[in-house]
């Protein structure tokens, strides 16, 4: 397939963007700073420099892909606007270009629901959603962005992210947090996330990961 990936030099981006090459993708990586990607993925995949907050810089690097990956995310807990600002001007572009499939990167903390035990739900969420809450917020913003689009969207939110290996055993939840599931690997994220682009049945749905 043919995808783009945002936020290409972060942790999870620089993973979706090694791991979409190893599976045969053409992967275009959208960066600021091309110094920042690995030279031996700067090599393989087609590198956009261009601002993702600007609608019309991007829009070539999403039209004619089969899907399109958004890893972005703040520096920081400070206030913010990186995520929604990213995904109404990603949502822009592929309303132009006609380009359907998305997959964003959003967090496991963002809510509490039906699949977290009574720590996690009444302890362990309250605290990170106040130490987090302008992360949050703006991530709820942005995921309000893609159920009201157009588009073909997924929700993908990981548990604690982790720079260990894939693990190759995390478990997924549709619309449901993972129980028991506290963290995950960024490796397992982006295996996860690049999986789910041709799983029509996550279309319009949240899906929670977690090892």
């Amino acid at each position: 397939m043919k995808i783009t990936v945002f936020g290409a030099t972060g942790g999870t981006g620089t993973r979706l963007v090694r791991q979409g090459l190893q599976r045969g993708h053409e992967v275009t990586a959208v960066v600021r700073d091309p110094a920042r990607l690995p030279a031996e993925l700067r090599e393989r995949a087609d590198v956009v420099v261009a601002d993702v907050m600007d609608p019309d810089a991007i829009t070539p690097a999403v039209a004619g892909r089969d899907a399109v990956l958004s890893a972005m995310g703040p520096r920081g807990t400070g206030p913010t606007t990186v995520c929604s600002s990213s995904a109404r001007s990603i949502l822009t572009a592929m309303e132009r270009t006609g380009t359907r499939r998305l997959l964003m990167v959003s967090a496991a903390g963002l809510e509490s629901d039906a699949g977290d035990g009574p720590f996690t739900r009444y302890v362990l969420k309250p605290i990170v959603q106040r130490v987090l809450r302008h992360s949050y917020a703006d991530l709820a913003r942005a995921e309000r962005l893609l159920r009201e689009s157009g588009t073909d969207w997924t929700i993908v939110r990981p548990a604690r992210l982790t720079d260990a290996d894939a693990t190759g055993r995390y478990r997924t939840a549709r619309d449901l947090s993972v129980r028991g599931g506290h963290t995950t690997t960024r490796a397992d994220l982006a295996d996860c996330m690049l999986t789910l682009i041709d799983d029509r049945t996550s279309v319009g749905h949240v899906v929670s990961v977690a090892t």
